[in-house]
């Protein structure tokens, strides 16, 4: 399962003409554009999974930050959602008798929160050309669910759109297409984060027991005297991104 962000647009709240106490619109994606990982989100992409909802009789829900495990965080759920030009367009209805719902709904109409995001699992998507540059079109989409989030992501949700992103990579490879320059270098930059990452947060021990600093000593320990430990850990880090630490190209 991944997540996407993308700021409010056009968002309404209660007061607004033919809308609900508790009621706010607001695009939950949108067509077109590319984003930091070089995805576009194609019309027609929700279209299926739309329709599986409605044959359900069952409410796609609205969460506050994705959380599923937490009813507390189950704040709403959509009443109207449908593809227009522009997007994905939801009209949803907040839980007013929740107290967590409630809050949201007032920094909705605050303009206190600025994001909404889906949570997905990718059914058809391609490499395409878009204005002479390589995109990795989604073309059809199952959508679990739509969340109110802060600005910006959490860091579970950044992780999992990485790992998301190096596993789509990898079938691409392995389907026989040839990756874009840029997309290496994107998977090249996960791979140097996650070691600058584990060396800050678990720097090997130095020869006499205390931990390696920064200090040219350290370095030169750290360069020298190799930690098992760390190098599990930054192994298995690398592999849940999905990232071949031996082959960062993918070949």
């Amino acid at each position: 399962m991944r997540f996407k962000n993308m700021p409010l647009v056009g968002v309404k709240a209660g007061g607004d003409a033919g809308l609900k106490d508790g009621q706010f619109e607001a695009y939950a994606s949108v067509f077109g554009n590319v984003d930091s990982y070089g995805d576009v989100v194609v019309k027609g992409a929700f279209a299926e999974s739309l329709k599986e909802w409605d044959a359900s009789g069952l409410a796609l829900p609205v969460l506050w930050g994705h959380n599923m495990q937490d009813p507390d965080y189950n704040i709403g759920h959509v009443v109207e959602a449908s593809e227009d030009e522009h997007g994905l367009k939801v009209r949803a209805e907040l839980d007013l008798e929740s107290p967590k719902a409630a809050q949201v709904y007032r920094l909705l109409k605050a303009g206190r929160v600025s994001q909404m995001s889906f949570a997905f699992d990718v059914l058809d998507a391609a490499m395409a050309e878009r204005d002479g540059d390589d995109v990795y079109e989604l073309r059809e989409l199952k959508l679990y669910e739509v969340s109110v989030v802060p600005i910006g992501a959490n860091q579970e949700t950044e992780v999992l759109a990485v790992k998301g992103m190096a596993e789509q990579m990898t079938a691409a490879v392995r389907d026989g297409r040839e990756l874009p320059t840029k997309t290496i270098d994107a998977l090249r930059g996960v791979r140097d984060a996650i070691d600058q990452a584990i060396t800050l947060a678990d720097p090997p021990e130095k020869s006499d027991g205390t931990a390696g600093g920064n200090d040219e000593a350290g370095q030169e320990t750290r360069k020298s005297e190799a930690d098992p430990g760390a190098a599990a850990r930054r192994l298995t880090l690398l592999e849940l991104a999905g990232i071949n630490h031996d082959d960062p190209e993918g070949d």
